[in-house]
């Protein structure tokens, strides 16, 4: 029969030729464990009567979701888990401040393409950047799959997703994978695979950012087609069978938000132009890399953010944030008046880093924007692109990003200056001592528009 691209990884990761529908037992290429749940996943071992994992080497242990510690209970947790890394031998281990397990599993090369991975985290997806079969499961099912190294699966459906045309500057393939969220909806692609052709020639970065968010529809799996790092026999057959097919013309797509307190509440930037903002967050395993710090600063060079905005930038990876040191983007994003914190999750989950106050608004990079997800059930979260949340943190406001990367100079400050007093008093104003934006940028040798980006667009 054609298949699909699940339906090849799982046919040859069974030994048998199955469909959709069929159920399946198959080994595992790596498994994934964090913070959060090593406490019940630990304790489903021993209920097992597993005294060890099935193999050390292919088991990766990270500490980023409540990184560093914020309280005495957590620490304690995160010294047992230590505890129990050493005991166990297992060599791949990322201690708090490395950076956020997708990240980190997909930028140093523990996803085998055309294998099974499974993750204790939803966005295990995001393994599907290189054309792995990744998935997210929960402690018990962890632990079963450390002690045994296999996993049972239903082979999922699969949904086509095709992109054609070119992105136009100011838009990223952030505001792709959040069209096709708007398309299919939070529950659209319940237990589907999400297969994306005609991007797979994309930066390993963009491919995380489509993979990962098929999580925010339900999916089981999202696997981008064609990868650079994929073997010639994962390609699905031209005649596969899928339940839906999406089509996305990125020539005419817009800046895209998400409306809270839904990730599928999708719309045209310029439906909420002039909505007042608290707090920006760029970070996060869906844009927390290099090119989205470079795209932020590719608005702020030069320039300080309102004073009524705080703006938290947070590295996806260590190497994300010493590639982001080396080329002055941090240097640059820290004179515009950013807190720059340890790679990892951050504030994204509302555990560390910045939780949000009842009644804040907050525009972030990340996933999620329900209730509760940030800090207090009370706020709000507006999802979008790290040039979306450039200009917010700039302005105070949500805006089109597109008409300050085409403005020279003084129309730029123009814009600025109008949507700060079109702003006016809403939300809580915080003090500065002093604005040295300029004379730090000058003396890194920055000019104010547009980051020195060494052998790559910002744009992409």
């Amino acid at each position: 029969m054609p298949k699909t691209l699940a339906e090849l990884i799982l046919s040859r990761q069974s030994d048998r030729d199955v469909k959709a529908g069929d159920l399946v037992i198959v080994p595992i290429s790596r498994v994934m464990v964090h913070d959060s749940v090593i406490d019940a996943v630990m304790a489903g071992l021993k209920e097992l009567g597993k005294a060890t994992v099935w193999d050390t080497s292919k088991v990766g242990v990270f500490v980023d979701h409540a990184a560093p510690a914020p309280t005495p209970v957590v620490a304690d947790s995160h010294r047992v888990l230590r505890e129990w890394v050493r005991a166990q031998g297992i060599q791949t281990f990322y201690d708090a401040g490395e950076g956020v397990c997708h990240q980190i599993m997909v930028e140093e090369g523990y996803c085998e393409p055309g294998t099974v991975i499974v993750g204790s985290d939803s966005h295990s997806n995001s393994y599907g950047a290189v054309g792995s079969f990744g998935a997210g499961m929960g402690a018990t099912d962890i632990a079963v799959a450390l002690g045994l190294g296999r996993t049972w699966l239903r082979v999922p459906e699969s949904i086509k997703v095709t992109f054609t045309g070119t992105l136009r500057r100011g838009v990223t393939m952030k505001d792709a994978i959040m069209r096709v969220v708007r398309e299919i909806g939070t529950d659209g692609a319940r237990y589907a695979c999400v297969e994306f052709h005609g991007v797979g020639d994309l930066p390993q970065g963009d491919r995380i950012t489509l993979a990962g968010m098929t999580t925010e529809m339900g999916a089981k799996a999202g696997i981008v087609v064609g990868t650079p790092e994929a073997p010639a026999w994962l390609r699905p057959d031209a005649d596969a069978g899928y339940v839906r097919s999406v089509h996305v013309d990125l020539s005419t797509l817009e800046p895209q938000i998400a409306i809270p307190p839904r990730v599928d509440q999708v719309s045209d930037v310029s439906d909420a132009v002039g909505i007042p903002v608290d707090i920006v967050f760029l970070g996060s395993c869906t844009n927390g890399r290099l090119v989205d710090m470079q795209q932020a600063a590719a608005v702020l060079r030069g320039r300080r953010i309102s004073p009524r905005v705080r703006l938290e930038v947070v590295p996806s990876s260590r190497r994300q944030f010493e590639d982001a040191m080396a080329d002055g983007t941090l240097g640059v994003l820290s004179a515009a008046g950013a807190v720059i914190g340890s790679s990892g999750c951050g504030p994204c989950l509302g555990r560390t880093g910045g939780v949000l106050a009842g009644q804040e608004v907050c525009f972030s990079t990340a996933n999620r924007n329900y209730r509760g997800r940030m800090g207090s059930p009370d706020a709000s979260i507006y999802l979008g692109s790290p040039y979306v949340a450039a200009v917010a943190a700039l302005t105070g406001v949500i805006d089109d990003p597109r008409p300050y990367l085409e403005a020279g100079e003084a129309g730029f400050d123009a814009l600025v200056a109008r949507r700060r007093t079109e702003r006016g008093d809403r939300g809580a104003a915080s003090e500065r001592s002093g604005d040295r934006s300029r004379e730090l940028v000058m003396a890194m040798g920055g000019a104010r528009h547009g980051p020195e980006v060494r052998g790559m667009d910002v744009d992409d």
